[in-house]
């Protein structure tokens, strides 16, 4: 005779979703190794949670009642199956503590009874209801990569993230997708830190972890972030560099700059251009510096009369 996971959970065959659950958590949580010391509470425990995998799954417990444990761990044949045929078969994880976990969303959904050693937990004066503050998760941080568009002008990010969730029965969860909306100012910095308390799985007896997201800045094709200020490099060649040159710098928002250079460009010349840079964080009507330096272009070939020149301007 199969495997008789309504008898594991003490249902008849007729119970319902919450009949189930509600068998589970009962159970579960007398035969846990750390609550009960019987010789066997594991193998129950074991049972218990394999019951419950497929008499929760709805296409497990159908595939059960209709075949039972050959057709659910052997598979269906073709000729019985529908449109999708159970064909593979279902074989148990063996990690019980993953089914208990994930029921109650929690590692340890009894710790106000119990330590993760199986000691009874310290209780407040007034039992177990002045036991205390609930601990909450550590903060879970996440990467937000921004480009600097992004940062010039400010924008909003809306972020999708799953967590779970607490049903109403009070002691079951569901995985749940939520939006998260960042606005994010003009002049925010690498390492700007936005804050959603509280915003992580819930579970007896935890406090939801708080969700971190820490600004990232893309790498820019044309423009390298220092402080407040923009970094540009514009190559140009020897001869511009000895007699000057207009450069022509495209900005953030898009404007083209031609910036006149009336100095000799020497390596470690730079030019400061004011105002053209990010804005501040504290006044974003306010802007850092646009910072030019140059990369000197040195021809690969001088023929002899360019040679002779050269000596003539620069040697005689």
């Amino acid at each position: 005779m199969g495997q008789d996971y309504y008898g594991a959970l003490e249902l008849p065959r007729s119970a319902k979703d919450a009949d189930i659950k509600k068998a589970y958590r009962k159970l579960a949580l007398k035969n846990h190794p750390l609550k009960s010391k019987e010789p066997w509470a594991k193998e129950k425990f074991r049972q218990i949670a394999e019951a419950y995998d497929v008499l929760s799954d709805p296409v497990k417990k159908g595939v059960y009642d209709k075949f039972g444990e050959e057709g659910l761990k052997g598979g269906i044949p073709l000729e019985f199956g529908t449109e999708n045929p159970w064909t593979v078969g279902y074989v148990f994880h063996g990690n019980p503590e993953k089914v208990f976990k994930e029921f109650f969303g929690g590692d340890n959904p009894f710790a106000e009874f119990f330590a993760e050693d199986g000691l009874d937990a310290m209780v407040a004066f007034g039992g177990l209801r002045g036991r205390g503050v609930a601990k909450q998760d550590p903060p879970i941080e996440r990467d937000l990569y921004l480009s600097l568009e992004d940062l010039f002008y400010g924008c909003t990010k809306k972020i999708k993230i799953s967590r779970r969730v607490m049903n109403e029965d009070g002691y079951t969860s569901t995985i749940k997708d939520k939006i998260l909306t960042i606005d994010v100012h003009p002049g925010w910095k690498a390492g700007t830190r936005i804050t959603f308390e509280k915003e992580g799985d819930q579970g007896p007896n935890i406090i939801p972890a708080d969700i971190i997201f820490i600004v990232r800045e893309k790498l820019h094709p044309r423009f390298r972030r220092e402080d407040d200020n923009l970094l540009y490099v514009a190559s140009i060649p020897l001869g511009q560099a000895l007699i000057g040159c207009t450069v022509s710098v495209k900005t953030l928002d898009e404007r083209l700059l031609n910036i006149p250079i009336n100095d000799i460009v020497h390596p470690k010349y730079f030019k400061i251009v004011p105002g053209e840079g990010m804005p501040l964080p504290h006044d974003p009507t306010c802007k850092g510096d646009l910072v030019m330096c140059f990369d000197i272009c040195f021809p690969r070939h001088l023929t002899p009369a360019k040679k002779q020149l050269l000596r003539q301007a620069l040697l005689s």
